[in-house]
Formats: C-alpha cells, sequence, structure tokens
C-alpha cells in the first residue's frame, strides 16, 4: 500500500513520523515543496495551485491515500481537492479541541503560519469548539523558515522570546502547535514556556484518521520503504537524504518532549 505525504518542506516529517510507527507496512511517498516553501506568506490561489500539483503527482506515482502535512495547505485548499480528487485525502486541523478537552480549565494558546491563523477553517473551528473564548492564536512565520535551515539554536531562541514577550504565559495550559514545523522546535518552546504548558499537536489524529479511511489496522514496526521528492524530482542525494535522516532523528528526541 502506497500512502502519499505532502507539505510546503520538511515539517511534514512529523506527521510521517508518527504513520511510520502507527503504519509500518506501508510504502511511503513524501513530497516537499521545497521550491516554494514557506506557504504562510503566499496567497491562497497559489497555495491551491501548488497543491493540486503535488497531490496529482502523488496520485500518478501510486498512492492510493494522500495526507497533506501542512495546515497552512489544508486551510487554503483542502476542500477543493476533496471535490477533485475520487481517493482519501487527509488534511490537518490545529489540535485545539483536544486541547480544550484535556486542559481547559486554562487558556489555550495556538501558534501557526499567519494564512493558518486568519484563514476561514480556523474561523469555523474556533467557532465551534471555543464556546468559553480561551484560545488565543499567534502567527510565528519566521519559524517555519528556521526548521527548514535545521537552525533551532539561539537565532529561534531569541524569535520566539521576542514574539511572546507580550504575552502572560502563566495563564496558559496548553500550547498547540498549528503547523506541522513546530514540532522541530519542541525543546526551545519547552525552555521558553513555563512548566505547566501542555504541548498539543494534531499529528496522531491525523493518521488515525488515515487508518479509518483506508479501513487498515496499526501494524508491528518492520523494515520500511520512503521514497523522497523536492518539487516533483526524486531525491537521491547521499547529503540530502541524510539531511532527510537528520529530521526525523531530531523529531524521535522531540517525540519525548510533552
Amino acid at each position: 500500500m502506497k500512502l502519499g505525504f505532502f507539505d510546503s518542506g520538511i515539517g511534514g516529517l512529523s506527521v510521517l513520523y508518527c504513520a511510520m510507527k502507527m503504519i509500518p507496512q506501508a510504502e511511503f511517498l513524501y513530497y516537499a515543496d521545497e521550491e516554494n516553501v514557506p506557504y504562510g506568506t503566499k496567497s491562497k490561489e497559489e497555495i491551491i495551485e501548488y497543491t493540486d500539483r503535488a497531490i496529482r503527482f502523488l496520485a500518478d506515482k501510486g498512492a492510493q491515500a494522500v495526507v497533506v502535512a501542512c495546515n497552512t495547505a489544508t486551510s487554503a485548499a483542502i476542500k477543493i481537492m476533496r471535490e477533485k480528487y475520487d481517493f482519501p485525502i487527509i488534511g490537518m486541523e490545529p489540535a485545539v479541541k483536544k486541547a480544550i478537552d484535556l486542559y481547559g480549565e486554562h487558556k489555550v494558546l495556538t501558534i501557526a503560519t499567519p494564512i493558518t491563523v486568519v484563514g476561514q477553517k480556523m474561523k469555523g473551528l474556533i467557532e465551534r469548539v471555543d464556546k468559553q473564548h480561551q484560545v488565543d492564536l499567534m502567527p510565528l512565520p519566521k519559524l517555519v523558515t528556521f526548521a527548514e535551515r535545521c537552525e533551532y539554536g539561539e537565532g529561534a531562541r531569541e524569535y520566539l522570546r521576542t514574539e511572546f514577550a507580550s504575552l502572560d504565559l502563566s495563564a496558559y495550559g496548553s500550547l498547540v502547535l498549528g503547523c506541522t514545523h513546530f514540532n522541530l522546535f519542541k525543546d526551545v518552546l519547552r525552555d521558553i514556556m513555563p512548566p505547566g504548558i501542555h504541548f498539543v499537536d494534531g499529528n496522531e489524529g491525523t493518521i488515525k484518521q488515515l487508518i479509518r479511511a483506508l479501513t487498515i489496522k496499526e501494524g508491528k514496526e518492520r523494515e520500511q520503504t520512503t521514497t523522497y521528492y523536492f518539487s516533483g524530482k526524486e531525491v537521491t542525494s547521499p547529503a540530502e537524504l541524510q539531511r532527510l535522516a537528520g529530521y526525523l532523528e531530531r523529531l524521535a528526541e522531540m517525540a519525548t518532549i510533552e
């Protein structure tokens, strides 16, 4: 079974990592639109075009379902893509409801890209689940760029400190990672956030939705096959493959941080 994963860049590897653990029997295809990353500052029309191109490519490679492992692309394009294609297309949604359900006695801070924060999908989600007006939204456009450059050090730390400076972080019980790139910064965020704040993301829920859509079962670990593409070109360079492996290794470390 071939399963396609698509993101503007490498952030969707956090969703792929989750799928590797839950559906190890699958063959994975991962499409990173490295020519056009980041999506968070692009127009909605551009994102629809990029998303359509990626999904069509993965379908041509034999994918039986595609996970749009990008909150921004989901927000801008998922409805149109589902109307166009006749196989399961699973999108991402910031795990706001999960945060409210688990830690609803405190406020919820949701960080995402600008287009996700202002999108109609986010507006509808907030109207649906945030009955007590607990959720605050914060765009962090530069964090995607830090991720794509593998920069997790002082530059990213200072950027986050500056962005959070106006907030009383002690008022929040949870931090929703509303962009898949942001999972790569859980250690940095943990150093900045008060210890009582819980990290919440939608990765596991997305893969569970994929499993339901295909009526497959979670499997046992075994040797896996993953083919990577950068904007439609297969990644064969040992250096680039090693870089991607490095991201997955970091994600394994970040998975231990709550």
